[in-house]
This record gives C-alpha cells, structure tokens and sequence, in this order.
C-alpha cells in the first residue's frame, strides 16, 4: 500500500543534508527482523495479526512498517519545511514507535540495541571486536542449549518431566556447579592480573536488571577475600538525583533505569578522586524522603580494591578517564534459554521475561511494589538496557549466566495457585496505552502456566534449592545477606 511521502531530505549527524530515501527504513527493519529468525517471532494474535495476514512476506511487513514512519514523519509539519528536515535520530526513534506499537517487540529491541552498538562505536567507546550486534549472544545460547539437551531440559516439556519424575534435585546440582565454575574462572582471571602487576583497583559487577548481580558479588568478593584481596564497596544508590529531578509520567512512574538518574558527572569525579588516593564525601541519599541529606567521608585505601556492584558500569560516561588496565568488569545476564513447549514452535524462552518475572516478585516482597506496578514499569527497565547496558556487555572481561534451568519451576508457585501473585488480565485494562505490559504479560503467563513448578514448600527447602542460589535473591529464604532484601 503506497503512502504520501512529504519527507524530501534528511539531516545526517555531522548537519548535512541528504534525500530521504524510504527504502532505507524498510531495509533496516527487515535485517533487524531476520536477526531474530523473522518477523514471526512477533506474531501476537489479536494485536498484529491482520499485518501478516495482508502483508504476508517478511519484505512485505516490513514495507508496511516503513511507510507507517513515513506517516508519522509527515504529521511533523515542521518536518515539511526544506530547513527543518527529521534527523536521523528523529527517523529512529518513529521506527521504534511504530514496531513498538504494533507489537513487534523483539524486532523492535533488536533495531534498539543494533543502534545504541552504533552510536556507541561511533562514540569510540566501543571497538568492532567488541560489537555485539542485536544483542543476543548467539554463541552463548547455543552452548548453553547443548548443556540444556545433555540434561534434559532444552524444551520445557523436558524440564517438565524432569520435575514429574522427581529429579529436580541432579539438575540444580550440576546447573550451580556450573555457575560456581564461571566465578572460579572469573576469580581466577582476576588474581592472574594483579599477579601479572596490572594497576587493578576497580571492579564492576554489572549487568541489566534482575539477572543476580548481588548473589554472584557477594560469592565473587569471598572467592577473592580467600587470595587476600581488601575491598571498599561504594554504593552508586547515593547519587540518584533527588525526586524533585525526577518528573513522574501520567501513572505517576519514574525512570531510575537510566544512567541519566543518576549525577554521572559527580560519580566520575568522586572515582576518580579515590582512584588518585583522596578522600571524598560521598553522598548519602534518603529514599523515603527522595533527596540528598548529608555526606560520608570515603577513602580508597592503597591495598583495597573499590567494588561497584551497578546496573550501568559498562556506561563510557561513568569511567571517563579511567584506564581499562585498572578495571575489571564482570557482566551477568540471566542466559539460560529453553525451547518452549516441545521445542516444535521454534521459539526460545526470554531473558527479559526470567528477570521480569524475578524482579516481580522481589519488589513485591521487598519493596511494596505490586507485580502490576513492575509490569508496568518495565518498559523503562527494557529501554535503559537497550541503550546503555546491553550494546556495551562486549566490553566486560568476564560473563556470569545468571540463569539456571530450574528458575522457573522454582518461581512458578509464587505466582500461580492459592495466593498467586500473577496480576489478572483485569487489572491491566485500566492501561489500554501500554501495549508493552500486555504482550509481556500474556507471554510471562503462558510460560508459568506451561511449567510444571514445584510445591512453595519445595522451593524453600535447602534439601532441594541451597540457600546461596540466585533464585534465593528472589524467592526468599536465602543464607546470603542481600543488602536491598533488608
């Protein structure tokens, strides 16, 4: 179906003036699509449905969404004047609007984190080695799915049997002898550099929301206390700017998944002050009252190590200035993946789906948050790590999966049955503008209810799931101290 186009030019990053060329959008959705295995990842009966069944041909949809832009670029009538053409930035972001708002969410945050890789290389940030592309560790995945089909469990049918059958308790063995090893190996990449006499002080663990970052810094750093290694921990927490900085949306949210929350610039001072051996004062930032209300005096003793456990610190901005031989960066993602049901679809389990579910029920818990509130809120989770945490996890120097295959039989009875703390669809139809939180919720529901979980009283047996797992981070009954679990 043709469309008006009104666009004649286009203003590129350096301010020079080029034709608009249409074609150029279809293009780069189609490769973003087929990076994902199709636009048939993304279809969502009852939402996109009528776009395949007119369009058809990945090509087609893809014409489809490019002139769907081309209509929302024309509705700028500033856009129509010869000197006030869209950017490329502009362009962008109307692509993402729209695959966005007719459910096209992987395509949508493939295109989302190829371009924040760009703009990030661009920046010099990162190097072409250190590109990660649309964001999916392909060669990751595919290693730990050939772990998954060794124990049975690459499909969720499979893990199903495996909790019918009563052997839930082999597979969370061999899965956290499997994590152990990647903190032994991450131990060891840090001992051989301080042997190698690298100018070490600084280590990161990082990784986007959920994925078990403060599980795996607390077994990392007692690895490391055992080699005699010293550690100042400094809680970034204490620089968010105060409330009144934070405008809230119209359902009264904020945005703290941005590094923009927080004041990069004092961060990046105060890092730098304690790598140079002064003593700074460090913020001390009251949540309750959402404002800043003193300072802490901080010192960076000459045989410490400073560790940051941080969602963004991969961000350039944060380390401006500091040389990568005096950091170590350790990044976590929650990279276990299955085939879902018997693996005849095609489709695999999602990260963000794991930590949503995670993050659901450890802000309920812990931070008076309801799930409904988190689900909502997620869109802004998924928006940070697309551009700040995700397109930059090349550049760690070590990779924990903190994922295992038994998370979901584990959550599972937390959500669904008797006092099940999965919202219902009603309560999502007071928002009928966030798309988002529905198609993650259909998806979040469909998976639990095709899992075959275990007993609340299972999952908080020790016998069963140890009290240092991850998913004790999450479920509670945990034998590690989680400082924001307090």
């Amino acid at each position: 179906m043709a469309v008006q186009n009104r666009i004649v030019k286009v203003q590129k990053r350096n301010r020079a003036l080029v034709r608009f060329d249409e074609g150029r959008i279809g293009q780069a959705i189609l490769r973003a699509a087929e990076s994902i295995g199709g636009f048939r990842q993304d279809f969502l009966p009852g939402i996109n449905e009528r776009i395949f069944d007119q369009a058809g041909e990945d090509a087609k949809i893809a014409e489809v969404l490019s002139d769907t832009v081309v209509v929302c670029l024309n509705a700028d009538k500033q856009h129509l004047l010869s000197n006030f053409p869209p950017t490329i930035e502009t362009i962008q972001d109307e692509v993402l609007h729209v695959m966005h708002s007719y459910g096209f969410q992987k395509t949508g945050d493939a295109y989302a984190c190829y371009r924040w890789g760009r703009h990030w290389l661009r920046e010099r940030a990162l190097t072409p080695g250190k590109f990660v592309g649309n964001g999916f560790p392909w060669m990751a995945m595919e290693k730990t799915l050939a772990w998954n089909r060794a124990h049975g469990c690459d499909t969720v049918a499979g893990l199903n049997e495996i909790v019918r059958q009563g052997r839930i308790k082999a597979l969370v063995d061999d899965s956290l002898a499997l994590y152990e090893q990647s903190l032994d190996e991450a131990a060891h990449k840090v001992v051989a550099r301080l042997t190698a006499r690298d100018p070490l002080r600084m280590m990161w663990i990082t990784g986007p929301s959920s994925s078990g970052k403060t599980t795996t810094t607390l077994k990392l750093t007692r690895r490391l206390e055992q080699h005699g290694l010293r550690f100042l921990m400094l809680n970034l927490d204490d620089y968010f700017w105060p409330l009144v900085e934070h405008p809230t949306d119209w359902i009264n949210d904020r945005n703290y998944e941005t590094p923009e929350a927080l004041d990069i610039q004092r961060v990046n001072e105060h890092l730098l002050a304690l790598l140079d051996g002064q003593t700074i004062e460090k913020p001390v930032y009251n949540f309750k009252e959402g404002r800043h209300v003193g300072t802490k005096p901080v010192r960076l003793e000459k045989d410490q190590i400073l560790l940051l456990d941080c969602l963004h610190g991969l961000y350039p901005p944060m380390t401006e200035g500091i040389p990568a031989a005096a950091q170590f960066r350790l990044y976590v993602e929650t990279q276990n993946v299955m085939y879902e049901g018997d693996g005849s679809a095609n489709k695999l389990t999602q990260f963000t789906d794991l930590r949503l579910i995670r993050r659901m029920l450890r802000d309920s818990q812990h931070r008076n948050h309801s799930p409904l509130r988190t689900l909502l809120h997620w869109h802004y989770v998924r928006a940070g790590e697309l551009s700040s945490i995700i397109p930059l996890s090349g550049l760690a120097d070590h990779v924990v999966n903190g994922g295992v295959p038994f998370d979901l039989p584990a959550l599972r009875p937390f959500f669904l049955g008797p006092g099940g703390r999965l919202p219902r669809r009603e309560d999502l139809q007071p928002f009928p503008g966030f798309l988002d939180a529905r198609i993650r919720y259909e998806r979040v529901r469909a998976l639990l209810e095709s899992v075959e979980g275990l007993s609340a009283e299972q999952a908080m047996d020790y016998d069963i799931i140890p009290g240092d797992a991850v998913v004790r981070e999450f479920i509670g009954g945990g034998t590690l101290q989680i400082p924001h679990n307090e």
